[in-house]
């Protein structure tokens, strides 16, 4: 499994990215199908943190579901190139076509507890995204699409205001720590 050997090359930034590594690569050993919902308790996930070139804003979409303010992503659904998974839930998610990746290792990974929703009139279960993060560029001045099945807003957020904007209290720490790593490559 490519994910597999991703995790096993990540060098962890801090504590939790280091019990998340472990505690992936232990789901990925003893879990069946990690790599899609058919798993209710643990799957893998792909996000993106998309930034602007001067790196003062994030592209952030209002989720449906979480009723906050939120990076793209989504589900592998058996893909397990996160990386291109983490692309193509950006350009759905936000409608823009020309993204830049800053680079093809993940920038950051976590696990990430999700409530128990309703989705397309459906229960989902409490789980946990087994989530990998990669970085990426945009211009602010290229148009954003709604993506009405997902999310009802698509906009740049300036970096120092991601605290007010989230409603999700979660959310905020792998958010700061996004908004720290993409700082230093100002």
């Amino acid at each position: 499994m490519k994910l597999k050997e991703l995790l096993e090359k990540y060098e962890p930034y801090n504590e939790q990215e280091a019990s998340d590594k472990k505690l992936m690569l232990e789901y990925i050993n003893n879990f069946d199908d990690v790599l899609t919902r058919k798993n209710e308790m643990c799957h893998f996930t792909a996000s993106s943190w998309i930034v602007n070139k001067q790196r003062t804003k994030v592209l952030m979409i209002y989720h449906n579901i979480y009723k906050s303010w939120a990076w793209t992503g989504g589900h592998c659904d058996g893909d397990d190139n996160a990386l291109y998974v983490a692309l193509k839930e950006a350009k759905e998610e936000s409608g823009l076509e020309d993204i830049k990746v800053l680079s093809d290792r993940p920038v950051s990974i976590e696990i990430v507890s999700v409530d128990g929703h309703i989705k397309r009139g459906k229960y989902v279960s409490t789980h946990v995204h087994l989530n990998i993060s990669y970085l990426f560029e945009a211009d602010e001045n290229d148009e954003l699409k709604i993506k009405e099945d997902e999310n009802s807003g698509v906009k740049w957020i300036d970096l120092d205001d991601i605290n007010k904007m989230v409603s999700e209290p979660k959310m905020i720490p792998i958010y700061n720590k996004l908004k720290e790593k993409a700082e230093r490559l100002k």
